[in-house]
């Protein structure tokens, strides 16, 4: 079983992940979900993985509102 952590929480339309503003890209599901703990308040979530690709390099990560236009992003871990 994959494990994810937290990479950063943003906001809706402006959150740097993999170096880019990951909201200019187009994000594809992969058909998964993960259950995540939001690491500020400790609630409990669940969010879709997915893909995207920046400079012909395919990412992964799991992506899904805290609260209203409040993202959280997670990457696996090794």
């Amino acid at each position: 079983m994959m494990r994810w952590s937290h990479a950063v929480t943003g906001f809706d339309g402006n959150c740097q992940l993999f170096n880019v503003n990951i909201f200019d890209y187009e994000w594809k599901s992969i058909g998964k979900r993960i259950n995540v703990k939001d690491p500020a308040y400790q609630q409990n979530h669940t969010f879709e993985i997915w893909k995207v690709e920046i400079n012909d390099i395919e990412y992964e990560f799991a992506a899904g509102e805290f609260s209203n236009c409040v993202w959280g992003f997670y990457l696996p871990t090794i």
